[in-house]
């Protein structure tokens, strides 16, 4: 499987921002992407939504605590917008471009991930079959994001990178992470860090 690592880094505005470290891995092995995420640092200072019994598909799970990332067709302008609360809720949203045409992904009925805590830290973890939704033998571009709300009100947005003068999930050269269908396919990629 080509596995990558990732580090998301804040959005640095006049605002402050949690003293927390967000990391993790994704990969695919033809159809199969895997994600992975892990919260570390001053947890009891966030927003953390407490785990559900049966989660539900839910609108607006941006608004608290979200791990999110983002897969979009090599050379198309169509992405998918994944939203994983730590309560267990999910959605998925298709969009036809840049914050355009955007409407819950049919073809994405379910979205079973676990969730568990340990001492300091939370984790995340997901396998998605992508053939409902990618042709098959097509690279998929990758943003990896997340919205982190305090227990005081503040929220602050983390990514791969902030290419633009606000926090934008959704701007393609933020995608910065290339998945191959190619099995065999071993190249990798070095943890993100803060570039400013």
């Amino acid at each position: 499987m080509n596995i990558l690592k990732f580090s998301l880094i804040p959005f640095r505005d006049k605002g402050p921002v949690p003293h927390i470290e967000i990391a993790g891995s994704i990969g695919r092995r033809v159809s199969l992407v895997s994600i992975g995420y892990t919260l570390r640092g001053d947890l009891l200072d966030l927003e953390i939504p407490a785990p559900v019994e049966v989660p539900e598909r839910k609108d607006r799970l941006w608004e608290d605590t979200c791990l999110e990332f983002f897969l979009g067709v090599r050379g198309s302008k169509d992405y998918w917008e994944f939203n994983l609360s730590p309560a267990g809720h999910w959605n998925v949203y298709r969009f036809a471009s840049c914050r355009e045409g955007m409407r819950e992904e049919p073809a994405i009925a379910s979205l079973p991930f676990e969730v568990w805590s340990e001492p300091g830290g939370l984790r995340l973890a997901l396998e998605l079959d992508i053939r409902t939704i990618v042709p098959a033998g097509r690279t998929v571009d990758v943003a990896v994001c997340a919205v982190v709300k305090t227990r005081t009100g503040e929220v602050s947005y983390w990514a791969l990178v902030h290419p633009g003068p606000r926090p934008d999930f959704h701007r393609r050269d933020g995608f910065l992470l290339q998945l191959s269908p190619t099995p065999g396919d071993r190249r990798t990629i070095s943890t993100f860090s803060d570039r400013s």
